[in-house]
């Protein structure tokens, strides 16, 4: 009967399962999380060799004029050496770890998640996958308010695949895009793209992607050759005036 419990068990049948058990469903970037991973026993004893934690998000990469829906992990924990779990034995391990602070927000189609895996040799190793929510670090929060109170909406919130000088932890940069709502913005340019390239608790740098909306031949002519683009890098520091500082920026380009 031993025998064929482990047979079964080698393909998910009667073989222990995994749950993670997060304190919170939402988060800050940079935030701690903190949780519970419980393993049940199965029908039979079976050497786990170890515990991952891989934080995941999704992205969008554009392939042959199609978009394809990518994945990719933001970061990875072992939590435990090699244990035993015995046949019906409950075993808890608490765990605790920093988000990253270029960690995106959940805003659009963009999901994060925590994917718990033991790894159990030759078997199929149980999985357990939790989404939560995330929310812009705190000056993050107060620059995309900003750029709002100055008059522009929040319209598309995507992470897209990224390569070249711009790229950085990740393949992926997110992007906000707003378009121009106050009267000064509306007839001059047709978006306000926003994209955080590093950010930490005192300081963010971002690229602003000022897209000027056409007027006259010369800027007809601009647009069709996809040269009605300005992109800005800026560093802004916690604690200085953000929509004011924003606000000269986007004006030197309009």
């Amino acid at each position: 009967m031993s025998f064929f419990n482990k047979i079964l068990a080698s393909v998910g049948v009667g073989a222990a399962t995994v749950d993670t058990k997060l304190q919170h469903t939402t988060y800050t970037a940079g935030e701690m999380v903190s949780g519970i991973v419980e393993i049940k026993g199965g029908n039979i004893e079976q050497p786990i060799d170890a515990i991952y934690l891989t934080l995941y998000t999704n992205y969008i990469r554009e392939v042959n004029d199609s978009k394809r829906n990518e994945t990719t992990a933001l970061k990875r924990i072992k939590l435990n050496e090699a244990f035993t779990i015995r046949a019906n034995e409950s075993h808890s391990i608490p765990f605790s770890f920093v988000l990253p602070t270029d960690v995106p927000v959940t805003m659009g189609k963009t999901r994060v998640w925590i994917h718990t895996e033991l790894d159990i040799k030759a078997a199929v190793d149980p999985t357990d996958k939790d989404y939560i929510e995330i929310k812009p670090t705190p000056l993050a929060a107060q620059i995309l308010q900003a750029i709002q109170q100055l008059g522009f909406h929040l319209h598309k919130v995507d992470c897209e695949a990224a390569s070249g000088r711009y790229r950085q932890n990740y393949p992926f940069l997110q992007e906000f895009e707003f378009v121009p709502t106050a009267p000064m913005y509306r007839g001059r340019l047709d978006e306000l793209e926003v994209t955080f390239l590093s950010q930490s608790d005192s300081f963010a740098e971002i690229l602003l992607q000022i897209d000027r909306k056409a007027r006259g031949l010369a800027s007809f002519l601009s647009e069709a050759l996809d040269i009605d683009e300005s992109f800005v890098r800026l560093t802004i520091y916690a604690g200085e005036p953000i929509q004011t500082k924003i606000q000269q920026v986007i004006n030197k380009y309009i």
